[in-house]
């Protein structure tokens, strides 16, 4: 789908000072934390840090324009991307281990994100893309009040693990212009052998439907850069782990068959991967072609395959 190059990002219709009245409320799920799907508890305001490593700053490993995203979101002039430190996931195989788990990034308050979104609209960024969000909403929040009122205007892109909370994406409603999860499961015993998380599927599913709901098929000008919808990833793991059929069964029936899907090839055992022998090597051609079936199967073509693992 196509839209002009009018389109507006949805959080200059709600304003800075809507937006921090948001921050605020992102705030009150902060002590105890109840924010994420884990539910941790911890006094985030008060100095603790939750499952997540994280306090009430957050971190940042890097910002930078990404040319390797989806055609959609990298364009032509790449995706501003903001690499936020830890994850409330704790995936074995995580190719972001350092940062999503090892904690590589440095403290960035509200002010600072802020500058890092202007100044990667001014390098030519077609939109803000938020890598690793779930844990770090309240911060976002208040960034961008402070960045609407100094000129912010490019979409914003939720690129998350999927394992996103009602409450989070309740918040989120009428700020993000595309979402961008993960579905990495079908199966909540792989979930929680894999992901160390046991609710993974369940959480994900009511997730994805809330996103569709909020912004609904993909949507993009007419260079093909994308304004406002939902791109799904979908990393296809050995041995069928992923459970792709399952999931594309789900976002078929439950989502659409015009829902646009990233299925990825990448997979590498990286991280704690080699440990765990169904994971221990690359995925095959055939389970890459498997999975692209599966997909198909279930009347689903819009989206973006990757090469063929040889």
């Amino acid at each position: 789908m196509t839209r002009n190059d009018s389109f507006q990002p949805a959080y200059l219709k709600l304003g800075a000072k809507k937006l921090m009245e948001r921050s605020l409320k992102a705030r009150g799920f902060l002590s105890p934390c109840v924010l994420c799907p884990r539910q941790c508890g911890a006094d985030r305001i008060g100095g603790e840090f939750g499952h997540c490593k994280t306090g009430l700053v957050a971190r940042v490993s890097s910002r930078n324009l990404h040319h390797g995203e989806e055609p959609p979101i990298s364009g032509h002039r790449g995706s501003g991307t903001v690499f936020f430190t830890y994850c409330n996931l704790k995936c074995v195989f995580c190719q972001n281990y350092p940062i999503s788990q090892m904690g590589v990034g440095e403290p960035a308050d509200a002010a600072q994100l802020a500058e890092m979104m202007l100044q990667l609209q001014e390098k030519g960024a077609h939109n803000i893309n938020f890598v690793t969000p779930s844990h770090v909403v309240a911060s976002i929040l208040e960034a961008l009040a402070i960045a609407v009122k100094q000129g912010l205007k490019i979409p914003l892109v939720y690129n998350s693990s999927g394992y996103d909370s009602m409450d989070e994406l309740e918040l989120l409603d009428g700020v993000v212009d595309i979402y961008m999860p993960d579905a990495k499961y079908a199966d909540n015993d792989t979930a929680e052998r894999l992901s160390k998380v046991d609710n993974y599927v369940e959480v994900n599913r009511e997730a994805l439907k809330e996103m569709n709901r909020q912004v609904g098929i993909l949507q993009m000008d007419n260079d093909g850069v994308a304004q406002r919808g939902l791109l799904i990833r979908h990393l296809v793991l050995p041995e069928g782990l992923a459970g792709t059929d399952g999931t594309m069964k789900f976002i078929s029936e439950e989502l659409s068959k015009e829902t646009y899907i990233s299925l990825m090839s990448q997979y590498f055992p990286a991280n704690k991967a080699s440990i765990y022998p169904e994971i221990s090597r690359g995925v095959t051609s055939k389970e890459y072609k498997t999975a692209l079936s599966e997909m198909h199967k279930y009347g689903i073509h819009n989206g973006f395959i990757q090469n063929t693992p040889p």
